[in-house]
């Protein structure tokens, strides 16, 4: 999530979080230098009738909107480097420049060899303004950032280089091809370093910095590996090649040392167990036993020793990385500290009036309600003012999503108070909230089930659907008859909406899939596959059910950004590798519909392939002719099943060494990349459970308590609550925030339920409130080697 600024300082734009003022008419050059960082305690102190100008406010915004969201640029702090800044950081520039970017990488669909083919001089035109967008993106970030920071920076040299780079390859490729001389586009290669290397992705910079800390320790393991496969594969030479034995294929058998080094290999990922053991153990049983040594060493102990190292080396290396988000949000709270800072008695503070407007800038989106009651907590003793510990949390209270509610009545209660406040409304109003009412619904699903798997030609299942469905709208009905319809359909009750659409669309769906039947001409075979979809999907109600389910299913949802990182890193290493398997293996292999005259349709197109594994299986498909067919063929790689097969396929039509290709994905993908996603996942899972065994109150929950306007889970539908709703009589300030009409809050979300958010809790706990940080320089030059100590030696420990 971004912060929003608006695009210019004397407008304010409401959908921008990060909103710009217009400025204060006073001169700026004493309360603003005209370039250059400003450093902890660089503001003057004033005194308490000398209140910050408007512009101060604006710069301060921007340090603790940038502590908010974690954002580490160093940016001039000159009017108008500020305007700037808050232009480089509102979301229409940066949904621009992530459309730009996937612009620039879905090319490759229509490029040859393209899935749709457009003509060169479209593709690129569309390259070239790609690349002035990105060119411009990068002039902005050089406007806002020192000038010697910014030519350090090595992402804009890379940047820089790679727009360079694609221009005068399209200029060289376009002339080659005015003269009909063919040629390979070899910057395609680099159009993931766009998606990478532009502040926006920073959180997928850190999933490659995983990868290259965690690099050299794997590689000792991946050596030794690499030296225990040899040593078999030298061992297995010596033991089959001089027996005469032949594969099912009728090739020798263990007879060529480097295909053995790549059949064991294989052996490591299980792909091709049991058959390259067949020969060999069909020869003699004692043999097996050199294949189970081999896997057991190979595949379980090495494979497990991998992901341990990944998994340390990740946890420690991210550790490392979270202490510098750490340091930079207190280096950024402290800047801004200073820069509104006045002197009241001993101590310096920050207005009141002062911390109001700040925290309007930062976040104008939420109500004046809830802007009073992180007042009531940053200042919990009510002086007027806010001190430097107080203020340097603002950032994280402002990340704590609270619902703003106000208690409303049932529509049914307003209309026909005596009919719905009626005793026998009343006993089915504390029916439908009781629990069996939800577990009788849950067995109603379950033999719902059940049906769902007959048949469905059956007339009596075809019924039974009809009574199911009108069972599911009765208890829509009922619930809506209970609860407050826009409590029931508020935007954080993810199952309530789940439930009607789910209802609603299977009902229409098997409306029109009657309606068809009843027709002489009935085709609606994809009417009722969407009907059969949705009766499957009601089986999902059930995961909310269960306790343990939603942890599981909560757990997910709060890894869904990371994930996304994840994949974002995925989609770099297969764009690449699809451009080079497209520059190697394009048209070795075709693929033939069946029914194909073509006298080498079996053989794939290739005669390398006649009488071929690869072409028995009918993998003629698995090729790299287009971006589309390479994607899928490196998934089934990914899998690892078969991927044997798929690399002998396409190194019989080219040459014995295009396996290394093949092996180079499998170690990048499937040994670095797959584990540390598992390593998140673990880490993820863990931090869950923990939570989930002690959740600890923040302070916003205990001020919530406090004032007695907090109201909890359960309440939620059991009461009368409209979600962010606010009314001009629902003020907080004063002694009014306990007699506020019908306004209550909740949180809508734990702060802390990820690994990153959590593991920087833990470590700003450990640094004093009266320290300024670390500098900029030193917090950027954090190493693990700082955060764990070191080992004892023999002479220190004595």
């Amino acid at each position: 999530m971004w912060c929003n600024k608006s695009t210019s300082i004397g407008r304010e734009d409401k959908r921008a979080p990060c909103r710009a003022a217009r400025p204060h008419p006073r001169p700026l050059r004493e309360v603003l230098p005209r370039a250059g960082c400003l450093l902890p305690g660089a503001a003057r102190p004033r005194s308490a009738e000398a209140l910050p100008a408007q512009q101060d406010l604006l710069l301060a915004a921007a340090f603790v909107c940038d502590a908010q969201y974690n954002r580490n640029i160093p940016f001039e702090t000159s009017p108008q480097a500020v305007r700037l800044y808050y232009l480089y950081n509102h979301w229409t520039m940066q949904a621009a420049t992530y459309f730009f970017v996937f612009v620039n990488l879905s090319l490759a669909v229509f490029e040859d060899p393209a899935v749709y083919p457009l003509p060169f001089l479209a593709t690129s035109l569309v390259e070239v303004l790609c690349l002035l967008v990105f060119f411009s993106r990068l002039l902005h970030f050089a406007k806002v950032t020192p000038r010697n920071i910014f030519w350090k920076d090595a992402k804009n040299i890379c940047l820089m280089m790679a727009i360079l780079v694609a221009l005068t390859d399209l200029i060289i490729h376009g002339a080659l091809k005015i003269c009909n001389i063919t040629s390979v586009r070899y910057s395609r290669i680099m159009r993931p370093i766009f998606l990478v290397n532009f502040t926006e992705s920073r959180q997928m910079r850190r999933a490659f910095r995983s990868i290259r800390n965690t690099l050299p320790e794997i590689t000792y393991v991946f050596l030794l590996f690499m030296f225990s496969v040899l040593m078999f594969s030298l061992m297995a030479l010596k033991l089959f090649g001089d027996r005469n034995l032949q594969t099912v294929e009728g090739s020798p058998y263990f007879t060529n040392y480097l295909e053995i080094v790549f059949d064991l290999y294989v052996l490591v990922t299980t792909a091709n167990s049991p058959d390259v053991m067949m020969p060999a153990f069909d020869f003699s049983w004692w043999y097996s036993l050199f294949f189970i040594t081999y896997v057991i060493i190979n595949t379980y102990i090495f494979m497990s020793v991998f992901l341990a190292v990944v998994y340390n080396n990740y946890r420690k290396h991210l550790k490392n990385e979270i202490r510098k988000l750490a340091y930079m949000k207190r280096h950024k709270m402290v800047e801004a500290f200073n820069i509104l800072k006045v002197k009241e008695g001993s101590e310096f503070v920050v207005k009141e009036s002062q911390w109001k407007q700040v925290v309007k800038l930062v976040a104008p989106e939420i109500s004046t309600s809830h802007r009073e009651l992180l007042l009531r907590i940053s200042d919990d003793e009510q002086k007027g003012y806010v001190d430097k510990k107080s203020f340097v949390r603002l950032a994280d209270l402002l990340n704590i999503q609270v619902i703003t509610m106000k208690i409303r009545s049932h529509p049914l209660e307003r209309w026909l108070p005596h009919v719905y406040n009626s005793a026998s409304s009343r006993f089915l109003r504390s029916m439908v909230r009781h629990k069996r009412f939800v577990w009788i619904y849950d067995v109603i699903i379950l033999i719902n089930a059940i049906f769902i798997a007959l048949d469905e030609e059956n007339p009596l299942i075809s019924y039974a659907e009809w009574a199911f469905l009108s069972l599911y709208i009765i208890e829509i009905l009922l619930k809506l008859y209970t609860y407050e319809p826009r409590t029931f359909f508020a935007k954080n009750q993810f199952w309530n909406w789940f439930d009607t659409l789910i209802i609603i669309a299977a009902l229409v769906a098997t409306i029109l899939n009657a309606a068809f039947k009843s027709t002489s001409k009935y085709n609606g075979q994809q009417v009722l596959d969407i009907v059969f979809i949705l009766r499957v999907l009601r089986l999902i109600r059930i995961v909310d059910s269960i306790q343990r389910f939603r942890v599981i299913m909560n757990t997910l949802i709060n890894i869904v950004p990371t994930m996304l990182t994840f994949g974002g890193l995925a989609l770099v290493v297969y764009y690449m590798f699809a451009i080079i398997g497209m520059e190697v293996f394009q048209g070795k292999i075709q693929f033939f519909a069946a029914g194909s005259t073509d006298p080498h349709a079996l053989e794939c197109g290739n005669l390398a392939l006649k009488d071929s594994t690869f072409a028995r299986a009918k993998y003629c498909k698995n090729n790299f002719n287009d971006i589309a067919s390479s994607f899928i063929v490196l998934m089934e790689l990914t899998v690892v099943n078969q991927w044997h097969v798929l690399a002998s396929g396409f190194a019989r039509v080219t040459h014995q060494a295009a396996k290394l290709y093949f092996i180079a994905f499998h170690i990048v993908v499937v040994i670095m990349i797959v584990n540390i996603f598992i390593a998140f996942i673990l880490e993820a899972f863990f931090v869950e459970y923990s939570l989930e065994k002690s959740e600890v109150e923040t302070a916003i929950e205990k001020k919530i308590q406090e004032l007695g306007v907090g109201v909890q889970e359960e309440e939620l539908l059991d009461g009368k609550l409209i979600d962010n709703m606010e009314t001009t009589e629902n003020n907080l300030e004063g002694d009014g925030i306990k007699t506020s009409r019908g306004l209550v809050f909740k949180i809508a979300s734990k702060r802390y339920r990820t690994v990153d958010a959590l593991l920087q809790r833990m470590f700003e706990a450990e640094i004093p409130s009266e320290d300024e940080g670390l500098s900029f320089d030193e917090i950027l030059n954090l190493s693990p080697a700082d955060l764990y100590p070191k080992s004892p030696t023999f002479d220190s420990a004595a």
